[in-house]
């Protein structure tokens, strides 16, 4: 198991959302935390928060598509902070626009944050887990990281890069030996704003999922060393309805009303 007492976990997005909720799990279960995030008033209200019950956070402002500011900002980390036991790279921004009118920065930006942020992070970060033979690495993906939906091109694009890094890191650090753990988590639509306004055609099938069970799911796969977790399970049939040719493939998805989903969509202000 991955025991979070006395670790070391820094979490990115921490400000709100998943993220704030995993960083006040972490600290119930008696890590210390480091925390990531733009939001200078989020970080600032998380870290009173932990501190509030006792808790050893960390804070610093990082914008996730400045990679030196990545890099520069790790460094700090461990000269300050030390080897970094857990890191749980939740940080995700959405667009929710159709492709055609979304703007190159935008995209470009979807992928810095959602994307190319594991890379540098992850390489940052692994070298001192590989010298002391133990480590978590968590990537917060996506549903829209196992199929493709209409408004959300970008997103879902970035989120299959995700889930691809966890998978191809975890076989690099197989073929090494490495006791290394990787988590892929990938749930539908989470009711934390971020994606305010989309809709479920069967809620009792594919629920708009609530932040604090899926904070609870997520720690327990963290501490359950699981390799992916989906939710809710109902994902778990997208890989055998891929085995359908592409037009039946679509309107399995458009039956159940996920290309659909983001009709309504206006995210958080």
């Amino acid at each position: 198991m991955t025991r979070f007492r006395d670790a070391h976990v820094l979490v990115t997005g921490a400000a709100s959302g998943i993220g704030r909720l995993m960083a006040l799990g972490a600290t119930a279960r008696g890590a210390r935390l480091t925390l990531w995030d733009r939001d200078e008033a989020g970080l600032a209200a998380v870290a009173k928060e932990i501190e509030a019950a006792g808790g050893n956070v960390a804070t610093a402002m990082v914008d996730l598509t400045d990679r030196p500011g990545i890099q520069a900002e790790a460094r700090r980390t461990l000269d300050s902070r030390g080897r970094v036991d857990i890191l749980i790279n939740n940080a995700g921004i959405v667009s929710g626009k159709p492709l055609l009118e979304c703007s190159d920065e935008a995209i470009e930006r979807t992928f810095q944050v959602n994307a190319l942020a594991n890379f540098w992070t992850v390489r940052a970060f692994l070298p001192a887990m590989l010298e002391a033979g133990k480590g978590h690495i968590v990537t917060v993906a996506s549903a829209a990281g196992l199929a493709g939906t209409s408004r959300l091109v970008d997103y879902s694009a970035s989120k299959f890069a995700a889930v691809g890094f966890d998978e191809s890191l975890r076989m690099e650090l197989r073929r090494l030996g490495s006791p290394i753990q990787t988590t892929v988590v990938c749930p539908f639509f989470i009711d934390t704003g971020m994606f305010q306004g989309v809709k479920t055609r069967f809620p009792w099938l594919l629920p708009i999922l609530k932040p604090a069970y899926v904070n609870r799911r997520i720690l327990g796969a963290i501490e359950g060393n699981r390799r992916r977790l989906v939710m809710p399970r109902f994902v778990l049939t997208v890989p055998v309805v891929r085995i359908l040719p592409p037009s039946l493939f679509d309107a399995v998805l458009g039956f159940f009303g996920v290309n659909r989903s983001m009709d309504e969509f206006v995210g958080r202000h």
